[in-house]
């Protein structure tokens, strides 16, 4: 079985590193062609792509998804498309005096590697499959993705589209379970993007290694909301309310735990729990509040507030219409507040993925620094507050994937951005020209003129005064 997939996986895999050879060079024409067919097929079929998204997750708003999944995406590939000609150009760069006077020439040209693989996640399997997809394309590759088997229906979609609007030595869709990720990761692609948790990604970036195949990982962790004393606790409340219940918390950059200033922090929970009630006034009926994704990750979380709990947190859940989620079977979870949280609780050791929000408290904005500091770097930080010398000291004292000040996640959505993560929150990125140039290789060429160079700056033997003058003049 394992053998018969391996099998399968690098037959597509040569099909499409053959095309690619053979079709070198390729006219940028081809390449936008290819970007215009992914926004095509999810203009075409982005209903029954969020149909397929909310019978995936039991529930899910077909309008998120249409704005996450979809619009964001298609917004991906216009940019792709207008800058594309500009990122793909030939760069000049400068030869060591005198070669150039003598008719010595050095470029950078933006190559493309070859076949890139996506694996892409299930929190939103559209856009973190056809997201990067844009690009690869732009930058002139051919692309195999592997979507998450937790959306079945979402995947099995994606590789009937697929099939429709490509052929399979451009673009194919490998669907199945982790035995299929697992060999999928192991092929000797160009690149490999990987979307998940920091746990799979070591063992994703240690598959690639054995082929020496370059990867962007796109991780996560546990990104914090500094709140400073300046802040509009109300106003940033239901900011960090739509972050962290947007797709029920199901977000690799939703707001991970808050830390607030000691004496406000009943002013910045309510500011929470005000915005919260706010947007969604009913949970279990409410189209627009996502489901969790599976019963495993559903009871992890609850498994993670009952931890919370016994170990001496104060628990706090925002059910405005004080519904009975003890019968419902809809996996849907209330935003959960957790006050006197420790590091001893799972909420505080890994990355919650979902609507629970640990607060912590300072007197100095300087020990919310530390604690950011002595943890793992986060794949994004928010500050909230209009003290901008307090601002710049969070900005340049600590280190993390991305930053949005007062407010959450929207740096993601700034297509001229890149993307990324750094240290355990990820490697590499993609959006804006940083993600074109991810998925090209920076090729220099150096054009030697007819003169004997080696002769003239003393490389040649015998060595003597001329090779002599040569590092002499180096040395200056």
């Amino acid at each position: 079985m394992a053998d018969d997939l391996r099998a399968q996986q690098e037959a597509a895999l040569k099909l499409q590193r053959n095309a690619f050879t053979a079709s070198r060079p390729e006219p940028m024409s081809m390449r936008k062609d290819r970007v215009k067919r992914a926004m095509a097929l999810l203009k075409d079929h982005g209903e029954n792509l969020c149909k397929a998204m909310a019978a995936d997750f039991g529930n899910r708003s077909m309008t998120q998804s249409m704005l996450t999944d979809i619009a964001t995406t298609v917004g991906a590939g216009k940019h792709s498309l207008k800058h594309m000609d500009k990122w793909a150009k030939t760069e000049k760069r400068g030869v060591q005096f005198p070669l150039g006077l003598l008719g010595a020439k050095a470029e950078l040209r933006y190559e493309p590697k070859g076949v890139i693989g996506i694996l892409s996640p299930w929190n939103f399997p559209v856009q973190l499959a056809f997201g990067p997809l844009m690009q690869i394309f732009a930058a002139g590759n051919r692309a195999m993705i592997k979507p998450s088997e937790f959306t079945e229906r979402t995947s099995m979609l994606m590789a009937e589209l697929v099939a429709e609007y490509f052929t399979p030595d451009e673009l194919t869709v490998i669907t199945g379970g982790p035995e299929v990720a697992a060999a999928f990761s192991s092929l000797p692609f160009d690149h490999l993007v990987f979307t998940g948790s920091t746990p799979t990604g070591r063992r994703v970036m240690e598959a690639a290694s054995k082929n020496l195949v370059p990867v962007t990982l796109e991780l996560g962790g546990k990104s914090p909301v500094i709140m400073g004393k300046s802040a509009d606790f109300a106003k940033a409340g239901e900011r960090i309310a739509l972050g962290k219940m947007m797709n029920a918390g199901q977000i690799c950059l939703a707001p991970d735990y808050m830390y607030v200033p000691q004496e406000s922090e009943d002013e910045a929970v309510q500011g929470v729990v005000q915005g919260a009630s706010a947007m969604y006034p009913t949970l279990l009926q409410n189209d627009d509040y996502a489901s969790i994704v599976s019963d495993r990750h559903f009871e992890r979380l609850q498994g993670m507030v009952e931890d919370a709990r016994n170990k001496g947190a104060e628990v706090i859940e925002v059910n405005p219409a004080g519904e009975d989620f003890s019968n419902a079977n809809q996996r849907k979870m209330p935003l959960t507040i957790l006050k006197n949280v420790n590091d001893e609780m799972e909420a505080m050791q890994e990355e919650i993925f979902g609507p629970v929000l640990p607060i912590k408290t300072y007197r100095a904005v300087d020990e919310a620094i530390d604690y950011v500091n002595e943890n793992d770097r986060p794949l994004g930080l928010y500050y909230f507050g209009d003290d901008k010398a307090e601002q710049e000291r969070v900005l340049t004292r600590t280190i993390s994937g991305g930053v949005t000040t007062n407010d959450v996640i929207f740096h993601i959505s700034m297509e001229d951005l890149p993307f990324g993560g750094v240290g355990p929150s990820g490697m590499g990125s993609y959006h804006a020209i940083e993600g074109f140039k991810e998925f090209s290789h920076a090729r220099a060429v150096y054009h030697q003129p007819k003169i004997d160079i080696a002769k003239l700056g003393g490389f040649k033997p015998p060595y003597g005064k001329a090779t002599d003058k040569a590092i002499a003049g180096m040395m200056k």
